[in-house]
């Protein structure tokens, strides 16, 4: 079972990853195109970067997250200022890498890329929740069809109470959701039968429990990583919603 610091940690790892592919992206001397190889190897050199500067890095910046940001602002007050972070113990291969590809010219503007992206990953880490009612979107989050949509709570309402025993999720999260396809159909049988059909939303709910959603399923992007569910994004991007004939 993992716990709440180590599913905390997982998060955070990502999202720093993102913070420094975002500014890799700047740079033209990795990938170098827009076709999969090119985004393939940049894949691959953000990964190698993250898990070379990631270890090195204090544990309370690792764990940041908004419900912990008194703690960390109290152990680095002026952590959103690149001179507040300490990088002496950087790996060499991080720097030496950076280096190489011609990203940056120095060890020291190695270091200075790497306080920057951590500023942003801690900006990130430790911003409020959203306000999930605004972030609805025009499509449905699985199959992408323009419908009308529903929110399916990402961790089951049914479960909330045992996420925050087990330490799963910190209470922020409970409320987080993803827009999913409600619409009505006219299923002409022997009269106009208007019913009501939430196709992805009811996928969601066969392919795993509600304990199963809330440990492992909680986002969008975890879901799509299942086989079962890209393959009904696929089936479902292409039908059309309207009248049906039972």
């Amino acid at each position: 079972m993992r716990s709440s610091t180590s599913i905390s940690s997982t998060c955070q790892f990502y999202l720093f990853k993102d913070c420094l592919a975002r500014r890799i992206l700047q740079y033209q001397t990795v990938g170098g195109g827009a076709d999969d190889a090119s985004d393939s190897a940049l894949d691959d050199f953000v990964t190698y970067l993250t898990t070379e500067a990631w270890p090195t890095l204090p544990s309370i910046l690792k764990e940041a997250t908004y419900e912990g940001r008194d703690s960390l602002y109290q152990s680095i007050p002026d952590v959103e200022s690149e001179d507040a972070l300490s990088l002496d113990s950087t790996s060499a291969a991080f720097i030496e890498s950076l280096v190489s590809y011609g990203i940056v010219s120095d060890d020291n503007e190695a270091l200075r890329f790497l306080r920057k992206a951590l500023v942003e990953y801690v900006v990130q880490a430790c911003a409020p929740p959203p306000v999930w009612s605004l972030t609805r979107t025009k499509e449905c989050e699985i199959c992408q069809r323009e419908v009308p949509l529903t929110y399916h709570h990402l961790i089951p309402k049914s479960v909330h109470a045992k996420v925050l025993k087990k330490g799963w999720h910190p209470e922020s999260m409970l409320n987080s959701v993803a827009w999913l396809c409600r619409y009505s159909i006219v299923l002409l049988i022997a009269d106009l039968c208007p019913a009501l059909f939430r196709p992805c939303h009811s996928v969601v709910h066969q392919v795993a429990s509600c304990e199963d959603l809330a440990r492992n399923l909680y986002t969008v992007e975890l879901l799509l990583e299942r086989e079962d569910i890209q393959r009904w994004q696929k089936y479902a991007a292409k039908q059309r919603y309207g009248v049906r004939r039972g």
